[in-house]
């Protein structure tokens, strides 16, 4: 490997070719635009990418050379760091090859040797604003995907408190906070993008129809704990019950072990139904919200620990936009 003298500033193009001489003309080619990395082999310059990632802009190879073809390296940059530019280069005609290459989308360009130097520093130039343009466009997906996450956890928490509020009625407390709680200790994770592939009508109609499912399978649990009756300190077991390889029963309360549990109906797709697990966990917090408790909890995504206190009114709105901004 080498690399140009005093370039660390300028955008890295990694160079792979076989022949010393072809790596030394291309690095006195580029060097004065460039920050020029170079690799003698396929194996060599997938441990180059695997290095310098973050910082290549740009991968030129070789096509022909000992031991493996150039596009094996250009499909690996492909499938692993799709920002880089990948550029396949050769003196011979390995046609099928680079058609292959060409048609997979594993390479932007095919550059026959010998070089023209002018030709090579403009290809170079065009390869590292692309990669530029990649990385950019990258960043402004991620930013946006945060925000369509945020946007849908808030959502289904306003969700949640209609839902809660309906099902509550006028003589149970709303445990929103309890719940949203237990989510924070668990550490929600938020949904999964499923709904970037959706466009906005069909999200919300899915989201509808998830939320109305959850619904009433919530309010089925309810009544049978309605039914079922006992004094608040029975949710222990009842959720001992339910939890049946995730729950450890203590004197005081319990510890549900396998959180996820408890983070359902915020964190999963669109398109994942919500366990009868989950309606269940919810559907407790709103009968102990009947008879005057809730839930405290404790803990982190190892373990939540549940503890039975008095149950507080409800959220106002600013206390609920307070818990929404926490996720």
């Amino acid at each position: 490997m080498s690399m140009g003298e005093g370039t660390r500033a300028l955008p890295a193009i990694l160079y792979v070719d076989d022949e010393p001489t072809a790596l030394k003309y291309f690095q006195r080619a580029l060097g004065s635009q460039a920050n020029v990395l170079t690799a003698e082999s396929v194996e060599e310059g997938k441990r180059m990418l695997d290095q310098h990632a973050d910082t290549i802009a740009v991968l030129v190879s070789d096509q022909r050379m000992p031991g493996a073809y150039g596009n094996e390296l250009l499909f690996y940059a492909w499938d692993r760091y799709p920002h880089i530019v990948r550029i396949l280069t050769t003196a011979y005609s390995e046609i099928q090859h680079t058609v292959e290459a060409v048609n997979q989308g594993q390479i932007h360009r095919y550059i026959q040797k010998p070089w023209d130097i002018s030709a090579l520093r403009m290809e170079m130039k065009q390869a590292v604003d692309l990669a530029k343009l990649r990385r950019e466009h990258a960043q402004l997906l991620r930013e946006k995907l945060l925000i369509r996450q945020k946007q849908a956890v808030a959502n289904r928490i306003g969700t949640l408190y209609a839902l809660c509020a309906g099902v509550a009625g006028p003589a149970g407390a709303v445990p929103v906070e309890a719940y949203l709680s237990a989510a924070l200790c668990a550490g929600l994770t938020p949904p999964e993008p499923d709904w970037l592939m959706m466009d906005y009508s069909d999200l919300i109609s899915s989201e509808a129809f998830r939320s109305a499912a959850f619904g009433s399978a919530v309010r089925d649990q309810l009544a049978v704990l309605a039914e079922r009756g006992g004094a608040p300190a029975s949710v222990f077991d009842w959720l001992a019950a339910t939890f049946t390889d995730g729950f450890d029963r203590t004197d005081g309360g319990g510890t549900i072990v396998h959180t996820s549990r408890l983070t359902e109906f915020l964190e999963t797709p669109t398109a994942s139904d919500v366990s009868p697990q989950h309606a269940f966990w919810l559907a407790t917090l709103l009968w102990l919200g009947r008879h005057g408790h809730t839930l405290q909890m404790t803990g982190g995504p190892d373990g939540v620990h549940l503890k039975l206190v008095p149950a507080e009114s409800a959220p106002t709105v600013s206390q609920l936009a307070g818990w929404i901004e926490q996720f």
